[in-house]
């Protein structure tokens, strides 16, 4: 308050006075408490922004083990150096080592490719008397066989009748891609490296130029295209098992895509629902759905969802939220993302309330811990029993603890996210079958964050379109425990010549058993 703004300080009585005094200071206070509600507020937007710009805190963590692992790989490293050099000292100068760990034994699965060495001599070099063989000493090595490329050449004699001149040859063998160079191997390899293991088609060529052989980048998108459009009738049998179940995952992250004509890109949106009931003691086969769009508005989840009815576990996007009003679908809200407001408020100001909401969340946390995997009634009680009184206890203890807070603090924001959700959030509670979180479709988003890292996502929305398909099937047959690359070679020797009305016969979860006979005829 400005001077001139006073009252004649000269005309006031002692308790006018204090009045004013009180008055002002109250000003004060409140206008510092103001100041430190925006100073948090601003630090927390700017640690967010950070983590915007440099990615995630996941990601953050997974660069951190990276470096944690190059750092162990370099003490690996000197320490193999300096055993060398010590094998190489006398015995009595040789310094003592640190035991070496164990070493697992080698796979069993592996060919074995044994060499023997034999004495030079054939008789004892001491005494010249004859050797008799009493046992041997084996030592097993790792190698490697660089990976090769062949020919195969398709050759069907032609025979003609010698009565009737009449041509008889075998029908060619159908190939993946019709009049394509590429078998099923080459094509499962190219798609699982651009789609699993984030090389895009240019870094493949460069490769596979390295040995002497060369894919054009024109030649092996052209392979792609064919591929994801023959892949399709599996696709939507994975869609179609996904949206059959009674409760899913969903969850979405932008994806930048070319704009088309000014060379710029722009944001799509990648869509995935995911199906897993399996630490509900379930048998089901687990999948993943993957759909693209080109941007975020909630009529795509809409049009994605229409058949589906169940629970949906998923963020609070606003998009999500009209597809509760027709009964159909009902929310099931993540605690995983509420415990985040907190632990992010609680990394930049920690304070008694922060701490003690991660606490109350991670006893949940605990009994889901307890109930992974158990039957759908077992966990159902034990959650009643036991999760109930907890959340209760965390609910009265949220509404007391909101209402010592100032309405523009960050951790007051955190609460009223929890408390405004509350229904959802405890809904778990009441049916097995549900999970405390959504973290089943936050992993399977992983993989595309790690690609979007190395390169554009897509070149267009119909790039967008078959990164989705090809997503659904790495995504699905690794749930299932399938190696991706050997699930789509298999699928793609078979897909083009077999009936489409049994298409579910290539899925990877009706696939497992023939996985396993090839990996060990293999």
């Amino acid at each position: 308050m400005d001077a001139t703004a006073l009252p004649d300080l000269d005309g006031l009585d002692v308790e006018a006075l204090k009045a004013l005094l009180v008055r002002q200071q109250e000003r004060h206070r409140k206008a510092l408490r103001s100041n430190v509600e925006r100073i948090e507020h601003l630090e927390l937007m700017v640690e967010k922004l950070r983590r915007m710009l440099f990615g995630a805190k996941s990601e953050k963590a997974a660069i951190q083990l990276e470096q944690l692992e190059l750092e162990l790989e370099e003490l690996i490293i000197a320490q193999a150096s300096d055993e060398m050099v010590a094998e190489a000292t006398s015995a009595a100068a040789r310094p003592e080592l640190k035991s070496k760990p164990f070493r697992k034994p080698l796979p069993e699965h592996l060919p074995r490719e044994v060499v023997t060495y034999l004495p030079e001599h054939d008789c004892c070099p001491g005494c010249g008397g004859a050797l008799r063989q009493f046992g041997e000493d084996v030592a097993e090595q790792l190698e490697r066989i660089p990976a090769t490329f062949k020919v195969v050449r398709h050759v069907r004699p032609k025979f003609a009748c010698t009565g009737c001149e009449r041509v008889v040859e075998a029908s060619a063998p159908v190939r993946p891609i019709e009049r394509g160079l590429a078998g099923p191997a080459l094509l499962a390899h190219v798609l699982v490296s651009k789609y699993a293991d984030h090389q895009p088609l240019y870094r493949q060529s460069e490769m596979y130029a390295r040995e002497g052989v060369c894919l054009d980048r024109s030649t092996m998108a052209g392979w792609v295209g064919a591929a994801s459009e023959l892949l399709t009738p599996l696709v939507e049998a994975v869609r179609d098992h996904v949206l059959s179940a009674g409760k899913i995952h969903a969850d979405d992250t932008p994806v930048p895509v070319l704009a088309p004509g000014n060379g710029k890109t722009k944001t799509g949106r990648l869509w995935t629902y995911v199906r897993d009931e399996r630490a509900a003691g379930e048998d089901t086969a687990p999948a993943v759905w993957f759909a693209y769009s080109p941007d975020r508005k909630g009529e795509h989840p809409k049009q994605h969802l229409k058949n589906f009815k169940g629970g949906l576990q998923a963020d609070a996007y606003a998009g999500f939220h009209h597809l509760y009003g027709g009964g159909a679908i009902y929310e099931v809200a993540c605690w995983a993302h509420a415990r985040r407001k907190f632990h992010d408020i609680h990394a930049i100001h920690a304070s008694p309330i922060t701490a003690e909401a991660i606490a109350r969340i991670g006893a949940l946390y605990g009994i889901e811990e307890e109930v992974r995997g158990k039957p759908i009634d077992a966990r159902r009680s034990t959650r009643q029993a036991r999760a109930k009184p907890l959340l209760e206890s965390l609910r009265s203890w949220m509404e007391a603890s909101l209402r010592s807070l100032s309405t523009k603090s960050e951790t007051a924001g955190a609460i009223r996210y929890a408390l405004s959700r509350w229904s959802a959030l405890t809904r778990y509670i009441d049916d097995g079958l549900l999970e405390i979180d959504n973290n089943p479709a936050e992993r399977a988003l992983r993989a595309v964050a790690l690609g979007r890292k190395n390169y554009l996502f897509a070149g267009s929305n119909a790039g967008g379109d078959r990164a989705a398909a090809l997503y659904s099937l790495i995504g699905s047959a690794k749930l299932n425990g399938l190696d991706p690359e050997l699930y789509l070679r298999t699928v793609l020797a078979q897909i083009a010549s077999h009936p489409i009305n049994r298409i579910a016969d290539l899925l990877p979860w009706n696939l497992t058993t023939h996985r396993t006979d090839t990996s060990k005829a293999a």
